[in-house]
């Protein structure tokens, strides 16, 4: 038998090497050009997924998409607690709500300030209703508010920002013009407009209508990014094996922007935050008990807490609520760009480690 390099047998002929990649139905990996090579020939070897039984192939994607970013997760600190925080809301916007009783007036004693009984640690306010109650019951409103318009933003950019950036010529102008008329209105006073024509009241609806601008700007940023990305070797590669355009955006261009969509789903997430607590706390929103900007109006109101140290409590607590939200998603947003870095990804994965004969799991310190 003939070795791919050529060395001798001790019976004058050749004989294979064993290069330690020995494919287990002992033959030859194939060659692109119809012939065969072993694996000691080339320097490069491909993970070939496909060569897996079922239940290996689940194992690999398994920890390459939830394990590996959940180790990526856990070894930034900032990423940690950012996740942490965000953790914590999630619990009370879904397990919160069943264990705390609604809020209801007269709960306590009213201006019950805050850690003075466990009956009330954060207080109550100026009609006896307990702050752990209204922040509890108020958290699932404002988790639906920052999914629907973190959804509607960045995706409505998304598919508009990648269209126009890799289809130029007439397409790319028609949607570039809408997205500079987009942006030029200001994006707060349209969205009191909407809200006042619309007086929507299903939290769904208000994250659209606080978002209704937002995607412009990130269109134009996703477009810009994309103009570079469609003269990339690999993009001129699948447009030459005449693959659909749908299929080129979103295996060779979205995956590559992805960092970026995410960060910008984030920041969507907390313009929504804070453009719901100001609308509310002007009344131009409908009333929302529950809400944290309500709460801050009843705080300004009702207890006098900008005019009194005694109650400033009833503002501080919805503040600090808002604030610790606001925090943990800045916190996630910054590790963004590992979590979705395949290079990354592929050092954090055992799997693919263990193929390379590397050490794994140990993150991209």
């Amino acid at each position: 038998m003939k070795s791919t390099d050529g060395t001798n047998a001790p019976d004058g002929g050749t004989e294979p090497v064993d290069d330690g990649y020995a494919r287990p139905d002992g033959g030859e990996d194939p060659r692109s050009d119809g012939g065969s090579v072993a694996d000691g020939d080339s320097p490069f070897r491909t993970y070939d997924v496909e060569r897996r039984t079922r239940r290996e192939r689940l194992a690999f994607r398994f920890d390459l998409y939830v394990r590996s970013p959940a180790r990526i997760v856990w070894s930034d600190w900032r990423t940690r607690i950012g996740v942490l925080i965000l953790s914590t809301y999630l619990l009370m916007g879904t397990l919160g709500v069943v264990l705390v009783a609604p809020p209801d007036p007269n709960q306590g004693m009213i201006h019950t300030k805050p850690f003075q009984t466990m009956a009330h640690p954060l207080g109550t306010d100026g009609i006896g209703q307990d702050y752990v109650s209204l922040v509890v019951h108020a958290t699932p409103v404002m988790l639906k508010m920052m999914f629907s318009g973190g959804v509607f933003a960045t995706g409505l950019a998304t598919v508009v920002g990648t269209l126009s950036g890799y289809r130029a010529g007439r397409v790319d102008s028609l949607l570039t013009m809408i997205m500079d008329m987009a942006t030029a209105i200001p994006g707060l006073p349209l969205a009191i407009v909407v809200a006042v024509i619309l007086q929507p009241r299903s939290p769904w609806l208000v994250g659209i209508v606080l978002t209704i601008n937002v995607w412009a700007g990130l269109g134009r940023s996703i477009r810009s990014q994309v103009l570079t990305l469609r003269e990339s070797d690999y993009v001129e590669a699948s447009r030459t094996m005449r693959l659909r355009t749908p299929t080129i955006l979103l295996r060779d261009i979205v995956p590559n922007i992805m960092p970026y969509i995410t960060i910008n789903f984030v920041n969507a997430a907390r313009i929504v935050v804070f453009s719901s607590v100001a609308l509310y706390f002007l009344g131009v929103l409908p009333f929302n008990n529950t809400h944290w900007g309500v709460q801050m109006n009843r705080a300004y109101r009702n207890s006098g807490a900008l005019y009194s140290w005694e109650q400033a409590y009833t503002l501080l607590v919805p503040m600090l609520v808002i604030i610790i939200l606001s925090l943990g998603l800045v916190l996630l947003s910054q590790g963004a760009d590992r979590i979705f870095n395949p290079r990354v990804r592929a050092r954090n994965s055992s799997v693919i480690a263990d193929e390379d004969g590397t050490q794994g799991a140990g993150g991209d310190r």
